[in-house]
């Protein structure tokens, strides 16, 4: 069986289409058979997230370019985004998918993390599966303080980097580098400009405020929209499902006389959590995956049992 990884890298550019084409282009152009599987940017929050799949070493590879590529092009003293972010490659997760453990992606964040700090100067924290600490798993911790306050929280011991100057790089900040299961990026839009509903239902929801387990959220204002939107990653979708958390804010948004009038999707998502919104909303008698005709058809594909055609 092939080994399969993905790589999810945050970057702290989501205006400049052109920096964001030279961050891609270098990854591809590094990574031996890696392929970009998905790119989304975001002006409001100033960020794009990309997400490639490959093996183990062309990832490693990829991935030191892009941040090299990054640190080059994104001087965050001039960088100004609705999103917190550490550094100009703010975040890179290795997540297994096919063929991989969880083990052999910590391998790989430590082997790029170590790569990275030599190649550019540049500070690395390791988080969540990788992280050599309790209190660096957690990304939110991790990113605490921001870029602007980052210098002033590496002069404490405790935060001394995993790898890398024990300060900040003038222009790049830092990188945090880990391995995680998978993440559904979901953002809920309500038809208020008041970031003060959204922070209250964020905190409503949100794990570190006593809400849903697998949820973390923050309100965000999406100032060309005229909007403010809770901004969630669900760290465990099959825990803390998608629907139940839409409902709940939609919940806390009506209390507060707010409408939804949207949501969406950051990057790719497992099919699972789409199937059990279904299953949910239809209040189906039992689970959807069977009876998706492109499921089946894939299968099939995959077992060789579907006849091809030219």
């Amino acid at each position: 069986m092939a080994t399969l990884i993905e790589c999810i890298p945050n970057v702290s550019e989501g205006v400049r289409t052109e920096v964001v084409d030279a961050i891609v282009n270098a990854a591809l152009s590094a990574g031996r058979g890696v392929t970009l599987l998905d790119r989304s940017s975001d002006k409001d929050h100033n960020r794009s997230v990309l997400t490639f799949l490959g093996d183990g070493p062309g990832l490693v590879d990829a991935m030191a370019a892009l941040v090299g590529k990054a640190t080059e092009l994104i001087d965050l003293r001039q960088h100004k985004g609705e999103h917190p972010r550490l550094g100009a490659t703010d975040v890179v997760p290795f997540v297994p998918v096919r063929g991989a453990t969880m083990k052999e992606c910590v391998a790989l964040a430590e082997e790029l993390g170590k790569r990275v700090a030599e190649a550019n100067a540049l500070p690395v924290y390791l988080y969540e599966e990788a992280a050599r600490s309790e209190e660096r798993r957690n990304l939110a911790n991790v990113r605490k303080g921001e870029f602007e306050g980052l210098a002033k929280k590496m002069e404490s011991p405790s935060w001394a980097p995993d790898f890398g100057p024990a300060r900040p790089h003038e222009s790049a900040g830092a990188v945090v580098i880990g391995a995680r299961a998978f993440l559904v990026a979901y953002n809920i839009n309500l038809g208020t400009a008041n970031l003060a509903i959204a922070d209250r239902i964020a905190k409503a929801i949100r794990h570190l405020s006593g809400g849903y387990r697998y949820a973390k959220a923050m309100g965000v204002a999406l100032t060309d929209r005229g909007q403010v939107q809770v901004s969630i990653n669900m760290t465990n979708f099959e825990k803390t499902p998608l629907h139940r958390v839409f409902e709940t804010v939609l919940s806390e948004a009506t209390r507060h006389g707010v409408a939804v009038v949207g949501s969406e999707i950051v990057g790719l998502v497992p099919q699972g959590a789409l199937f059990a919104a279904a299953e949910h909303y239809l209040r189906l008698e039992a689970p959807p995956e069977p009876q998706v005709l492109e499921t089946k058809l894939l299968e099939m594909s995959l077992s060789g049992r579907l006849a091809r055609s030219e």
